[in-house]
Formats: structure tokens, C-alpha cells, sequence
């Protein structure tokens, strides 16, 4: 076993949004399709997409990528229940896998490599992000040995996984802002201006 996958947990209803965040337009791309090209250029293969609301228009946007898609037919229930189906969906191939939330669009394809080479170096079963020193959010990586855990029913699951082995973790520390998601409007609108003055000055640089 020496891959690490990359599970894109992509079926929510979007409540606070209003509309379908994985549908939205980020520098001419749709959130959801940006999350996993992200995914793909941080070689984390494979790639398993978890959808559920709006599935369909969901997988759309991911015709022409190399993942797979992963209906949940459980999301109404809680991001557990999208969890357990991406890592059920795992072939024994894997070595571990990262979750990814695909409304956090300032993760970025260096930052899950980061992650995947800390787990190979150290072989920590559990590789967790730090934001700002004192917050941990995804993207958190669980080896194949934690999979039995993340796959039960309780809800608070992910959590309890990473509390039970927060011994054997390794931490990573990124920017406050990285952790930055797309829950109201005015979010996706700071993540368009955000993004287009990154990507105007490197263009300049």
C-alpha cells in the first residue's frame, strides 16, 4: 500500500448559501471542479468525489477530471455519514487518505502534498492542519489503519478519531486565512476579489 487518496466531501445543501456553493464561479472554474484539480495536481490518486445534493449537476462538472464519484444517499444526516462513504469507497490500494472539504478554497495543492509527504516521512497515522497556531480544520490526513473508525455511524466520528490518536498525530501549521470557507454570499464574493489580486500579482511578478 503506498497511495494516498484525496476524498472530496462535496454533497451539501448549501443552506446558508442560499444556492449550490459547488457551483459557483472561482476564477472561471466552479468550486467543486477547483477542489478537485486541486487535488489531482498534489498526485493524490485516486480522487474520490462525495456528492448528494444536486448530484447530478454536481458529477457534471467533473466529467472530463481522472476521480470518482460517490453518491451519498445519507448527507441530510451530517458530513460523517460523506466521510464514511469516501473512505468505504477506498480499494486496499490506499494508504491513507486526505479529507477535503471542497468549499475551502484557499487549500491549495501544496498544502496537500505537505501533508501526504509528512505522513510518508514520519508514518504517522493521523496528520492534522493547524490555522492561525490554535484552530484544526480539514484537510487531515487518516492512514488505512484509522479507516475501521472513520466508517462508524456516530456523528462526531472524524472528531473522536482525531482526540483517541491526537497522540501519534503530526501538526502542520498554515495561515489563518487558508482556512477561509464559502458559507454566505459575502464569503464567495471575498474569495472572488481575494483570489483575482492573487492571481493579478503573480501574473506581474
Amino acid at each position: 500500500m503506498t497511495g494516498v487518496a484525496g476524498v472530496v466531501l462535496a454533497a451539501g445543501s448549501s443552506v446558508r448559501m442560499g444556492r449550490n456553493k459547488l457551483l459557483l464561479d472561482l476564477g472561471g472554474e466552479t468550486v467543486v471542479r477547483r477542489a478537485v484539480r486541486i487535488a489531482r495536481a498534489a498526485h493524490l490518486d485516486p480522487v474520490v468525489v462525495v456528492t448528494g445534493h444536486e448530484n447530478e449537476a454536481v458529477e457534471a462538472e467533473l466529467h472530463d477530471l481522472q476521480c470518482s464519484a460517490v453518491y451519498n444517499d445519507e448527507h441530510a444526516l451530517g458530513q460523517h455519514t460523506s466521510v464514511r462513504a469516501g473512505v468505504a469507497a477506498l480499494d486496499e490500494s490506499c494508504a491513507a487518505a486526505i479529507v477535503i472539504l471542497a468549499d475551502m478554497p484557499f487549500v491549495t495543492g501544496e498544502m496537500l502534498r505537505t501533508i501526504a509527504d509528512r505522513h510518508a516521512e514520519t508514518g504517522a497515522p493521523l496528520v492534522v492542519s493547524h490555522y492561525g497556531g490554535d484552530t484544526m480544520a480539514p484537510p487531515i490526513l487518516y492512514a488505512r489503519r484509522l479507516f475501521p473508525e472513520l466508517t462508524r455511524v456516530d456523528r462526531r466520528c472524524g472528531r473522536q478519531v482525531v482526540k483517541r490518536h491526537r497522540a501519534e498525530a503530526v501538526a502542520i501549521d498554515w495561515p489563518r486565512e487558508a482556512m477561509r470557507d464559502l458559507d454566505r454570499p459575502s464569503d464567495h464574493a471575498d474569495a472572488r476579489r481575494a483570489l483575482a489580486m492573487a492571481e493579478s500579482a503573480a501574473a506581474h511578478e
